[in-house]
């Protein structure tokens, strides 16, 4: 039911973003096509002025109408040219500054990026004589043709930083569930731990099997270290110096009390130098037991386990290794994302805790080693070892 609830939020977070996504797209498609619009209306009108402007100027170029002709280039027209004449000289110009006009490098260079720009104009004269007009586009044409660019890499940055957002606020709301959850599951625990470490006291009184009673006593107190564990999920976690050896060690030999006889569990650690580690012990542990609880599920009944112990100059090494049925290579990642699991029954929370646990609490790391469908997987934990 709690499960169903979160995907239930979580579809009701993306219909909601989804639609502010479609109304985005939409706005930006509708700013974009208004932009083109007025950028073609703008560059067609400036065309038409500069052609006018050249027929006029065949028309009425002569000595009494220079003075109209100069009025109109110097204070209408905001459209940079160069007029030449048949022989190559400069007659008129306009924008342009003086020592390109002067140079004839440079001089051609601009006369070539005014022709990428249009398509130069021919004046035919009253006199018979010719000139060409080059010309470019005004300073607002440019802008406006430049500014749609702009405004798409804005508006993808702004998309960007929306999905960056929101994909943290998604996860801080999973995490809240997370927690939420496992401190719960830590209250609720605390009333039949209570009852049952009576119930045991009191069978330690009377004549019955005390193995069995000891027994119980061990899967009590491992059950309360369960309730200690959820409930530090989400809080401060102290750590402290710790011998690895020992504490793996415990894990191994609680849990090879309580797996089927087809299952054979090995353990290096209390062979080898020990090995110490800054950790919280009762989440670390954890995480073992629930790597070893993995490797029995893989098995179904039957293979081995083996948790080795190893280090380097710096760090210490834990792996946890199984004959069982394998992970596939597309779900070497996806088995540490919550909810994702492969069993027919399961939340799919185990290795995502256990990542948080390794990597947020202790910085270290958590990942598949080795695996081979129908031959089996290594885990493998990583920490800082203490010298």
């Amino acid at each position: 039911m709690f499960k169903e609830k979160i995907q239930s939020l979580a579809r009701e977070v993306v219909s909601r973003h989804g639609a502010i996504m479609v109304l985005w797209v939409a706005f930006a498609a509708l700013s974009l096509g208004s932009m083109g619009n007025m950028v073609s209306r703008l560059r067609e009108r400036e065309e038409n002025f500069i052609r006018l402007w050249a027929y006029s100027m065949g028309r009425l170029a002569d000595a009494e109408y220079d003075e109209v002709i100069n009025a109109i280039v110097n204070e209408r027209n905001s459209i940079p040219f160069i007029m030449m004449s048949e022989r190559g000289t400069v007659e008129r110009s306009n924008l342009i500054a003086e020592k390109i006009l002067r140079d004839p490098v440079r001089l051609d260079r601009k006369i070539s990026q005014l022709e990428g720009d249009n398509q130069y104009l021919t004046i035919a004269m009253r006199n018979g004589s010719h000139y060409f007009v080059f010309y470019g586009r005004s300073k607002t044409l440019v802008f406006l043709t430049y500014f749609p660019i702009a405004q798409i890499v804005a508006m993808c940055l702004l998309l960007w930083l929306w999905i960056v957002t929101f994909r943290s606020s998604k996860l801080n709301e999973q995490n809240r569930v997370w927690v939420g959850l496992a401190k719960e599951t830590a209250h609720q625990l605390g009333t039949p731990t209570s009852s049952l470490l009576g119930w045991v006291e009191y069978l330690k009184t009377q004549p019955v099997d005390q193995e069995a009673v000891g027994e119980m006593g061990k899967d009590l107190a491992h059950l309360m270290k369960v309730a200690d564990r959820f409930s530090k999920i989400g809080s401060d976690t102290p750590l402290e110096p710790v011998s690895i050896n020992e504490l793996v060690g415990e894990a191994v030999m609680y849990f090879r009390k309580r797996i089927p006889r087809n299952v054979e569990l090995d353990y290096n650690g209390l062979a080898m130098a020990p090995v110490r580690a800054r950790i919280n012990p009762a989440l670390f542990e954890w995480v073992i037991e629930n790597l070893m609880k993995n490797a029995l599920d893989a098995l179904q009944g039957h293979g081995k386990i083996d948790v080795r112990l190893s280090r380097d100059e710096r760090n210490l090494f834990i792996d946890v290794g199984d004959t069982g049925r394998g992970i596939a290579r597309a779900n070497r990642e996806k088995i540490f994302e919550p909810g994702f699991t492969t069993k027919t029954h399961g939340w799919g929370l185990g290795l995502s805790l256990s990542r948080r646990v390794i990597e947020e609490y202790h910085k270290g790391k958590i990942f598949v080693a080795e695996s081979e469908v129908g031959k089996g997987t290594v885990m493998r934990v990583v920490i800082k070892a203490l010298a």
